[in-house]
């Protein structure tokens, strides 16, 4: 009898360590992204799902495609600097491969003052990487994130 109820207990364990139970999605995943001018800054807004696990921003002077690593242009005239804001946790499709975010993924913004244009540059195992590049070098910025709803904003001053 207690050799029974062993090999039960075995046969249980062992389906719960080897099948992965499902699981809500934990990836932020990107909606939109939007733009504006605003007084002294231009902004560039990412909508997400919720908020990433982290983000980590660097001037640059290039940027290329985390994956391939090939060099990336970023779109608009006058592009003097470029500022790579990497979002971990986060993605631009769901847990399916389905894309979550459809517009365009280089694409410059010539209603704003500084910034030139706007390109995803990694949509890759949870690692989301976006370039904005702007034209005064002299200029600051700041990356930082909103809720209700759940957004990565990144201004650049002009």
């Amino acid at each position: 009898m207690n050799r029974r109820l062993v090999a039960v207990l075995v046969a249980v364990l062992a389906v719960f360590t080897f099948v992965p139970m499902a699981s809500a999605q934990s990836t932020a995943t990107l909606s939109d992204i939007r733009t504006g001018q605003h007084n002294g800054f231009s902004r560039v807004v990412l909508d997400l799902s919720g908020a990433p696990a982290e983000y980590r921003v660097s001037e640059v002077t290039g940027v290329s495609h985390c994956a391939s690593g090939n060099p990336i242009t970023v779109a608009g005239p006058g592009i003097q600097e470029i500022l790579a804001v990497t979002l971990i946790g986060a993605a631009a499709h769901d847990d399916n491969g389905n894309l979550t975010y459809t517009g365009s993924r280089n694409f410059a913004t010539p209603g704003l003052s500084n910034i030139r244009g706007v390109a995803l540059t990694c949509d890759f195992e949870a690692t989301l990487g976006v370039a904005v590049g702007y034209a005064n070098t002299a200029s600051w910025h700041r990356v930082f994130t909103m809720t209700s709803p759940n957004r990565l904003v990144i201004d650049v001053g002009l």
